[in-house]
């Protein structure tokens, strides 16, 4: 029995519930957590009971059966969410696990992923092409039969790198990419997406290479929810890429089938409220598959924000087809990032985060959101930003802030950094160079993001004399996460790994929607009863 009861709104029985064979009366709790199992709010007096299986006559009653006062339907975790977005994909969860750049999602959370019937992408940007490479031939040779991406991030600054990167993800096969921090398309990507494009038996078209859209605003959802635009066929037609027929296939998919709503995240953010934002793009998704027809139907999921059943529920109450998590995977052991900065992540709260400037679009004034508790980086950060504005040139830095900056940030000469600089991009991407000759501005740019740069490596490196200049990517999410794993085994910083994080915040989220659907229908739960409390796998497997 339970001390749960009904409020004065509660209409009458609705049926009548039997325990028969094997049915029987449970815990709040454990009915709820029964995902697969139609949960009972049954009347026993003046008592009220949570049954599960047994036998139930809707709409009937039965001599010596239990009046049935509400009920909450089978949920199974697995069948959150659309089920296009599993079939095609080849998935067990409605669930990613998102790129997070410099190998923060790392090789190992992809394979933990994917070898769990989750999808995760490899965090490529940031990394050397030849890096990148590496962990391509390996993930293709681990994950064979199983569901793995990677990133493909734009970087307007370096378009030669996305090219390559695009040529690795062609060349090895690599079966989706999550685009991630684009304004508008890419001939590279556009490659991607229509590489081997071609008509099935039925003649129907077939793209072999997925792209998830990972965005923030309607406009840039549009361009990646239309076909791809035909000046950029054309040019892949010209550079023997594609052939005219391809291209005309090309034009009846989208370049992303699915997209990704980023809300309040980690890195780059526009600080989208989740609950606004959503219900927008769902409703921009089906008006394009309305105006475009497409054999294939378009998908929309959220991130940012999502680290905790309630928000993940709230993600598909609102009709996320899929969700994605980003800050909590960084803090899980399987990730690119040391010890240090996982266990700053696990005593993160959700104020303690910061807005500092972004080393991919430094001199377009664009941030990333970061932990701010234990470190001096957006102070630090800002200040740069603040001199970049101020001054046309290294050599126009009044002579005591040239000293301070030296001192404080770089702990070197700026002549000696900018050696430093040079060396990297005579190898990484010799046309900033011949950019800087030409301006003192951007060469001043340049040494700046060289601390920007350095910042994430010394987190991932967990370079301790470094730790109040680490920029460590992280959303009110870690904070969110923090709160309700507090006391359990979670709350330890060693014990997360992504693939039981995962599971608990999927198996929490069904439970969550069945409390709701109780309370619904006039069941007035207690405190608490909206709490899925983590658990191991072995009891997430029962």
């Amino acid at each position: 029995m339970s001390d749960v009861v009904l409020s004065p709104h509660t209409r009458t029985a609705c049926g009548a519930w039997s325990p028969g064979d094997g049915g029987r009366t449970v815990s709040m709790e454990e009915a709820l957590a029964a995902a697969g199992e139609v949960c009972y709010v049954v009347a026993d007096g003046d008592s009220i009971a949570f049954a599960i299986g047994g036998t139930a006559a809707l709409g009937g009653d039965a001599e010596g059966a239990y009046p049935i006062l509400a009920l909450a339907p089978a949920s199974a975790v697995a069948e959150l969410g659309d089920p296009g977005f599993r079939a095609d994909h080849g998935l067990r969860f409605n669930y990613y696990a998102g790129a997070m750049a410099n190998g923060i999602a790392s090789v190992e959370i992809v394979e933990a992923m994917g070898h769990a019937g989750m999808l995760g992408f490899f965090g490529a940007a940031g990394l050397a092409p030849a890096r990148i490479e590496e962990a391509v031939l390996r993930l293709k040779a681990s994950l064979v039969g199983k569901a793995w991406g990677c990133n493909l991030i734009n970087s307007p600054g370096e378009p030669a790198w996305q090219e390559d990167v695009a040529d690795i993800y062609i060349r090895h096969g690599v079966p989706c990419v999550e685009a991630s921090a684009y304004i508008s398309l890419s001939v590279p990507l556009v490659r991607y997406r229509t590489h081997g494009i071609h008509r099935d038996a039925d003649g129907k078209v077939v793209a072999p290479n997925r792209v998830i859209a990972k965005i923030s605003r309607a406009e840039i959802a549009t361009r990646f929810f239309e076909p791809p635009p035909e000046k950029m066929l054309k040019k892949l037609v010209e550079a023997g890429d594609l052939t005219e027929e391809q291209a005309a296939m090309a034009a009846e998919i989208p370049v992303a089938q699915d997209v990704t709503v980023e809300a309040d995240s980690g890195g780059h953010t526009d600080h989208r409220a989740a609950l606004a934002a959503l219900p927008a793009m769902l409703q921009l998704r089906d008006e394009l598959q309305t105006k475009h027809g497409y054999a294939c139907g378009l998908r929309v999921g959220l991130g940012g924000g999502v680290s905790t059943p309630a928000s993940a529920a709230a993600a598909f109450a609102m009709g996320a087809d899929y969700i994605m998590t980003g800050s909590v995977n960084q803090a899980c052991v399987e990730s690119g990032s040391s010890d240090l900065v996982r266990q700053m992540l696990a005593e993160a709260s959700q104020t303690d985060i910061g807005r500092a400037p972004a080393a991919d679009m430094f001199e377009m004034g664009m941030t990333v959101q970061v932990l701010k508790k234990g470190t001096r980086f957006v102070t630090r950060g800002m200040k740069l930003f603040e001199l970049y504005k101020a001054y046309e040139s290294i050599e126009a830095i009044p002579a005591a802030e040239r000293e301070k900056i030296e001192k404080e940030i770089f702990r070197a000469s700026l002549d000696d950094i900018w050696t430093q600089t040079e060396a990297f991009f005579a190898e990484r991407d010799p046309r900033q160079l011949e950019k800087a000759a030409k301006s003192s501005k951007f060469k001043m740019a340049l040494v700046f993001r060289w601390y920007l740069g350095q910042s994430s490596g010394w987190a991932n490196r967990g370079v301790e004399d470094r730790q109040e200049d680490f920029q460590i990517w992280c959303g009110p999410a870690m904070g969110a996460f923090n709160e309700w794993v507090r006391g359990s085994f979670l709350e330890d910083a060693a014990a997360r790994d992504v693939v039981t994080v995962a599971r608990n915040i999927v198996a929490g989220a069904a439970y969550v929607l069945r409390a709701g659907v109780l309370r619904r229908q006039g069941v007035a739960l207690p405190p608490g009863a909206f709490h899925f409390a983590p658990r191991e796998a072995d009891a997430l497997d029962a």
